[in-house]
């Protein structure tokens, strides 16, 4: 359940970041409001999943390491912002720094 509540903070995490730049400076109200729900939202979720006995450091850094690779694709992929390959390395070690840390929080 602790997994399941840590994806769905990062979807919401995601979600209201991408909002954050269609907020447009958070001067579009209803942007504004999806951020604001978005980012409350994940850090209850955070919070929740952490209260269900998952290690800070590993919820942490999945959470802030998968949400940063998602809004880079998310940002490439529909906000107009460029990708080139040391962009996709970065995320590539993102990715990979993450998995290293919960393979070595398992031992």
């Amino acid at each position: 359940m602790a997994w399941f509540l840590l994806a769905v903070a990062i979807a919401s995490e995601v979600l209201a970041t991408s909002a954050l730049k269609l907020s447009d400076g958070l001067t579009r109200w209803g942007w504004t409001a999806a951020v604001a729900v978005g980012y409350v939202a994940s850090f209850l979720l955070l919070a929740w999943a952490l209260k269900l006995r998952m290690p800070v450091g590993i919820a942490y850094a999945v959470w802030a390491g998968a949400g940063t690779a998602a809004i880079a694709v998310i940002g490439a992929l529909f906000l107009d912002e460029s990708m080139n390959l040391l962009k996709a390395a970065g995320i590539g070690l993102i990715i990979c720094g993450v998995v290293v840390l919960n393979l070595a929080g398992t031992h």
